[in-house]
């Protein structure tokens, strides 16, 4: 809701032609939160993942003690994934300085209603490895415990087929249902995510993108948290 909130709202008023609605405190505080709630919203989707791979593992394997100890390190682990983008985005928040003018358009490619220098090349080297390496984490993360899922489901099906295939009226089993759920989910997460890094990259490497490239970025953008 909070990335829908920063990054929609301000985008559909700037495409219906308001201008410099905000001043340079609103600037930084709007993709400030932008930035921290798409950290906080991937991070927490690959936490539920690895929670949820946790409480499916047999309980007489190796995790049987993350098992007992999973649900009292839940709280735990969100205010950590909270204090982490926080943190990390501080940064954001200072490069950011203030509403779109002729003289300094470099944000003006994605976002339209602001502006921040052109950052010298190491700073956004930097910048960019530490992003990147950190949503890739994130997509690797989804994948691996959402794979350690359908594998888990696929063995309990085989094991108990005989029982669903003797049903008088058999349908389909709820492991296959819940299979189907985690493919459809991790799916979204890694291609919603990866669509939305390649068309970014894309615009912030153009001259002049197009409306139409940008809106598509925008949209995509937000198709996972919607």
């Amino acid at each position: 809701s909070l990335v829908l909130l920063s990054k929609g709202v301000p985008q559909i008023m700037a495409a219906f032609g308001l201008k410099s609605f905000l001043d340079e405190a609103g600037c930084k505080l709007v993709y400030y939160l932008h930035r921290v709630a798409r950290g906080v919203s991937l991070s927490t989707t690959c936490l539920l993942s690895g929670f949820q791979a946790i409480k499916l593992c047999p309980s007489d394997s190796r995790w049987l003690d993350l098992q007992i100890r999973s649900p009292r390190c839940i709280v735990f682990w969100c205010f950590l994934c909270w204090i982490l983008q926080l943190v990390v985005n501080i940064y954001i928040a200072m490069y950011i300085t203030g509403p779109t003018n002729n003289k300094n358009l470099s944000m003006e490619k994605l976002y339209r209603y602001c502006s921040s220098p052109y950052p010298g090349r190491l700073v956004f080297s930097v910048m960019a490895v530490v992003y990147t390496f950190m949503d890739g984490v994130y997509v690797v993360l989804m994948a691996w415990t959402s794979g350690s899922m359908v594998l888990v489901l696929h063995r309990h099906k085989q094991r108990v087929q005989h029982i669903h295939s003797s049903s008088p009226s058999p349908r389909t089993a709820h492991e296959t249902r819940a299979t189907h759920t985690i493919l459809i989910l991790v799916s979204m997460f890694v291609s919603f995510h990866a669509l939305a890094g390649i068309l970014s990259y894309r615009v912030t490497q153009m001259q002049s993108p197009g409306h139409w490239l940008r809106g598509i970025s925008f949209l995509v953008s937000l198709g996972l948290p919607t």
